[in-house]
C-alpha cells in the first residue's frame, strides 16, 4: 500500500472503517496532478474462501459505469460521429416509434428521455444481448414528455446510450473502452470482464436492508436528503415517500432498478453472466486505481479535450428526480454535486454506484479519486464510507 504523508488523514479514515467493522474488503486510490498519492487496499475479496483483497483485485462498481459510457459517446462526438443535440433516430431510426422522434442524444445522457423502465421483464437469455434489450426500449412510449423532467434511468441509460454507440461504430461500449481508453492508458477497468478478470473479482456481500426500505441505487440515499420530492419540505417527508416507493412493486423506483433483474441468476452481480455482460449502465469491473486513473486522465485532457469536458460537466438538469425522489443533478452523463452526489467542491464530477462505490474527478485540483468495496451499503447508511474518504482527501490538499 502507498499513502503520501500529506494524505495520512485518508489512511486513518480508511483503516478506521475496517476497525469499526464497516468494511469486508475495499480499496481507495487518489491521483493528484498525475501522481498516485494514495493507493490503499485491505480485507478479504471473498468472505467464503478467505481470499485476500490484493493490489490488483477488481470489483463490480455498478453505476460508476455510466460516466465511462458517457465518455465513450463524447469521444465519438469529438470525432464528429455523433451530434449530441440531434435526434436519436438520426442514427437509430427504429427509435422514433411511439412518439420518440424528437428525443435527442442529450436527453439520453441527462435522464430526460422518459424511458427509465423496461415495461416487459427481460429474460435471462437476453442479459448478454444488449441490442435485443435496446429494441425493447425502441418499441416503448415515454412515461413523460421528453425534456420536461428528469428521472434516473438506472439500467435503461446504458442500453439506450450503448445502442447509439453501436449504431455509429458497430462496436459495444465495452469494446471501445478496451480499445480507446483502458488499453492505451493501461487502466485496470472493463465494461464486460474477461474470464481471467472474473476469477479474481471481489465477491459482493449483499446489504443488510433496513426495515421497510429496500436498497436503492441512489447516490448517498436519504441520509443526505434535505428536500421533499417536490424540492420543498422536510427530510422525513422524503424518507416517507422513498419508503412508500420502495415497498410498491409498481413504483418507478422499483421498476427502474429491477429490470433486467440481476437476482434472477445465482449470485446476482457475482455471477459471470452479469460480470461478462458489460451493461453500459451497470457493468464496470475495476480496481480503485484503474477508476481513479480514468478520472486522472479525464482531468488531464488525455481522453477528452478540456473544452469537451467543461461542456459535458456543465449541469443540464438539477432538481426533483421522478425516479429517486431526491434532487439529482447531471451534466452529459456525469453526476454533479447534489443530494445524491455529495461532494466537497462544486468543480467535482463523476458517478456513484449502488452499495457505495464512487469515482470522481476535479480538474481544478487535478484530482482523480475512486473507492470500491464488496460490503454493500444500504440506502440509509449509504455511501458514507466513500464520502468520508473523499472529504479526507479534500481536507489534505
Amino acid at each position: 500500500m502507498h499513502c503520501d504523508p500529506r494524505f495520512s488523514r485518508v489512511r486513518e479514515v480508511f483503516e478506521q472503517h475496517f476497525a469499526d467493522g464497516e468494511e469486508l474488503g475495499a480499496a481507495f486510490a487518489v491521483y493528484q496532478d498525475g501522481e498516485l498519492v494514495v493507493d490503499l487496499w485491505d480485507g478479504v475479496a471473498d468472505r467464503n474462501t478467505g481470499r485476500p483483497w490484493e493490489r490488483d483485485t477488481p470489483a463490480f462498481a455498478y453505476s460508476c459505469t455510466k460516466a465511462v459510457t458517457a465518455t465513450v459517446l463524447l469521444q465519438l462526438a469529438e470525432r464528429g460521429l455523433v451530434d449530441v443535440s440531434a435526434p436519436v433516430a438520426d442514427v437509430w431510426p427504429e427509435f422514433a416509434a411511439r412518439g420518440k422522434g424528437a428525443i435527442t442524444v442529450e436527453h439520453l445522457l441527462t435522464h430526460q428521455s422518459g424511458l427509465p423502465v423496461l415495461e416487459e421483464p427481460v429474460p435471462v437469455e437476453e442479459f448478454e444481448d444488449q441490442a435485443a434489450i435496446a429494441a425493447r426500449l425502441a418499441g416503448q412510449e415515454p412515461l413523460w414528455e421528453p425534456g420536461t423532467a428528469h428521472g434516473y434511468h438506472a439500467l435503461t441509460y446504458g442500453f439506450l446510450v450503448g445502442e447509439v454507440v453501436r449504431r455509429v461504430t458497430g462496436k459495444s461500449v465495452g469494446e471501445l473502452v478496451a480499445a480507446e481508453i483502458a488499453g492505451p492508458l493501461g487502466l485496470e477497468m472493463w465494461v464486460g470482464a474477461p474470464d481471467d478478470v472474473i476469477s479474481r473479482t471481489a465477491r459482493l456481500k449483499a446489504a443488510e436492508r433496513p426495515q421497510g426500505l429496500k436498497v436503492t441505487e441512489a447516490g448517498a440515499g436519504p441520509d443526505a436528503s434535505g428536500a421533499a420530492p417536490n424540492g420543498q419540505g422536510r427530510p422525513d417527508d422524503v424518507l416517507a415517500a422513498m419508503t412508500k416507493a420502495a415497498l410498491d412493486p409498481q413504483s418507478l423506483m422499483n421498476r427502474a432498478l429491477g429490470n433486467p433483474a440481476m437476482h434472477r441468476v445465482q449470485g446476482g452481480a457475482n455471477n459471470p453472466i452479469i460480470l461478462r455482460a458489460g451493461w453500459p449502465a451497470a457493468g464496470l469491473v475495476t480496481t480503485a486505481r484503474g477508476l481513479a486513473g480514468f478520472y486522472r486522465s479525464l482531468a488531464a485532457g488525455d481522453i477528452l479535450s478540456p473544452g469537451t469536458l467543461r461542456e459535458a460537466t456543465r449541469t443540464r438538469v438539477n432538481g426533483p428526480d421522478r425516479v429517486l425522489l431526491l434532487d439529482t443533478a447531471f451534466g452529459l452523463g456525469y453526476m454533479r454535486p447534489s443530494l445524491t452526489f455529495l461532494m466537497p467542491a462544486a468543480s467535482a464530477f463523476g458517478h456513484s454506484g449502488m452499495g457505495g462505490s464512487i469515482g470522481l474527478g476535479d480538474p481544478e485540483r487535478g484530482l482523480g479519486i475512486a473507492y470500491v468495496m464488496n460490503k454493500m451499503a444500504n440506502a440509509l447508511s449509504g455511501n458514507l464510507r466513500g464520502i468520508r474518504l473523499v472529504e479526507a482527501v479534500y481536507q489534505s490538499i
